[in-house]
Parts: C-alpha cells; structure tokens; sequence
C-alpha cells in the first residue's frame, strides 16, 4: 500500500512564504524585517527558507514576478470574457481582489517591494524585465479590444501601456504620500474619465 504524500511541495512553501512576507513587511516594514521572523511567520525553520531563497532580496524578486504573471493570467482570462474595451473595463472595476496574490490585494506593498529592489542597483534589470511584461500585457489589452471592436488604437498600443502603466504607478506612489486625497480607486477613476473623454462606451 502506497504512502499518502504530505510533504509541502516547494510551490506550496512558496505561497506560504509569500503570504508570511507580505504580512511581516507590512508589519515591520521591507527593511526591517528579518528572514527569521519570516520564515517563523509562515511556519518553517529557517533552513526550509534557504531551501528556497538565498536571501530576502531573492524571495522579494520572486514575490514580484509571481504577480506579474499572476496578473498577466488574470487579465488575460478577463479578456477572454470581455471583449471590448468598455466592458473589459467595468469588469476591472468591479473584480474581486480577495483571492489575488498578497501584491495584487495590496498594490502600496507592491510599489513599496520595487523602490525597495530598485535601490540596488544590480537588481534593477530584474524589475527592468517585470516592467516590460506589465507595459506588454496593457498594450495587447489595447490590441485585442481594438481589434473587436473594429477601430484603430488611438495610441500606438505600446505607447498607451507605457502611459497606463506609469499612471498606475504614479498612483500607487502618490497614495502612498498622501492617502487621504488619493483615493484607493483614483486608478480606476482616471482611466474612467480617460474612457468617456475617448468616447468609449458600453454598449
């Protein structure tokens, strides 16, 4: 009779050491926290983090590409649901952020997590890479929504993502100043008055 496996696989370690991250550093900030506190957080022993990461910058890294591909399969999901712009983007409004990653349920964590990287220097073609994807994944939203909906882009498609995705950036940063008149949907808003100023509508 064979033995049931109940061994972690290292893609569950991960999510459990991503989920502990995500809630120490919010606690004690980037800087300040520890791979013990970490790792404790998460119920493992500081050797079981080594046998995933080399460090804290690494687990970091890896938190953020797990959102952007998260996320890129997420809005490439919604897309397939939503066919036009409009209503690709009322569904945006309206998704559930409860079951995202722990980046994706907190976006000033995310921004917090790439000034943190951005600070070494060594560091920044890794988030140079996650950019790229992130301005990709926008302008083939663009692509395909335009697409179906029989006009031409507006904007060439990668210019428009570059633009989105520093406005969403500079959103972040700016709640992250100052949250009591940037509200947590201010994104959302923006590319809402963006959309009636285009005079794209539902139908």
């Amino acid at each position: 009779m064979s033995r049931v496996r109940t061994r972690p696989t290292r893609d569950d370690t991960c999510e459990k050491l991503f989920e502990a991250a995500a809630r120490v550093f919010e606690e004690q900030g980037i800087g300040g926290a520890s791979i013990e506190t970490i790792a404790t957080a998460a119920g493992f022993t500081r050797g079981a983090f080594y046998s995933n990461f080399k460090s804290k910058d690494e687990l970091i890294i890896a938190m953020l590409e797990n959102h952007v591909e998260q996320s890129i399969q997420r809005m490439h999901n919604l897309l397939a649901r939503h066919k036009n712009l409009a209503d690709f983007l009322d569904a945006l409004k309206t998704m559930d952020r409860t079951q995202q990653d722990p980046l994706g349920r907190s976006p000033l964590l995310h921004m917090e997590m790439i000034l943190f990287v951005a600070r070494a220097e060594k560091r920044r073609p890794e988030l140079a890479k996650r950019l790229r994807a992130r301005r990709k994944l926008i302008a083939d939203i663009v692509e395909t929504t335009s697409k179906n909906s029989g006009r031409n882009p507006a904007l060439n498609p990668a210019w428009t993502g570059a633009v989105v995705l520093a406005m969403e950036d500079g959103f972040r940063l700016h709640r992250l100043i100052d949250p009591e008149t940037t509200p947590a949907d201010s994104f959302l808003r923006a590319i809402g008055d963006l959309q009636r100023a285009m005079g794209i509508t539902s139908a």
